[in-house]
């Protein structure tokens, strides 16, 4: 996935990432919450981690907080 084709979903997890509001489960799919609930994109967590745009989950923490990468702020700011 490149920046010019992410969703306007995409776009707003990232936003949520960015504004400290999710956190990251580990397991065989990362699981995203937003603001305690999981996000209804199931798949969100995964394509996100997968394109580079925030870190992949700390396999030792079971929930952790979320982190947008240096491509997920530029995505962001394109």
């Amino acid at each position: 996935m490149g920046t010019a084709t992410l969703s306007g979903r995409d776009r707003a997890l990232l936003r949520a990432v960015a504004a400290g509001r999710c956190k990251l489960g580990s397991g065989w799919q990362p699981v995203l919450l937003v603001d305690g609930l999981a996000c209804a994109d199931s798949a969100a967590g995964h394509r996100l981690v997968a394109a580079g745009l925030i870190d992949p989950p700390d396999p030792d923490r079971p929930l952790a907080q979320a982190s947008i990468t240096s491509l997920g702020w530029r995505a962001l700011a394109s």
